[in-house]
């Protein structure tokens, strides 16, 4: 059951590099505001096509059809229904939403999450987050002329790195609220 009501359509993007707490945060508001979670990635494709992240990432350097895929499967989606829309594009790509967030945490924070979620070497965690986001930025300047690491049309900005994913949700519906977007 849902905590709040929403007063008529409601999709709210939300975007920020690996690491920033995206995809925790996005399933946590869906679920507060009883809406759809799309948070479809490369990390969904690499499993669908049974391939690895690496892999995937690897391939999208020189194929744009990895990114164009995920970015307009995940539009089309959100398009459908109410919904909280995760992904690193999402706050550019999804025109229409009704609130755009943005997740912003250090380089050592997004790292040490990552370490924790999924283990391995914090050197080499932060040696491929790097690798991953300086690619991720050349090929969304390429393929759709957006540069990430610009995020000043957003509409609500957090930094993650001193707060719990609760705390970061609270901010977002406070946002919702004070727009008359959502209601108790």
């Amino acid at each position: 059951m849902a905590d709040y009501r929403i007063k008529s359509e409601l999709r709210v993007a939300i975007s920020g590099k690996s690491g920033c707490g995206n995809t925790t945060v996005s399933t946590l508001l869906s679920q507060k505001l009883g809406v759809t979670l799309i948070n479809y990635t490369f990390r969904q494709l690499a499993q669908e096509k049974g391939m690895t992240l690496p892999e995937v990432i690897e391939a999208a350097k020189t194929d744009d059809s990895y990114d164009i895929y995920v970015d307009k499967h995940q539009v089309e989606l959100a398009l459908k229904e109410n919904c909280v829309l995760g992904s690193r594009l999402a706050v550019w790509m999804l025109k229409e939403a009704d609130l755009k967030v943005y997740l912003l945490a250090t380089d050592e924070t997004r790292a040490n999450r990552i370490l924790n979620r999924e283990g391995g070497d914090l050197e080499e965690i932060k040696a491929f987050t790097a690798m991953r986001d300086s690619e991720d930025t050349k090929r969304y300047k390429k393929i759709y002329n957006i540069d990430n690491t610009d995020y000043s049309s957003v509409d609500l900005v957090i930094d993650t790195g001193d707060k719990n994913p609760e705390q970061i949700v609270q901010l977002i519906i406070d946002e919702l609220l004070k727009r008359g977007l959502i209601e108790k």
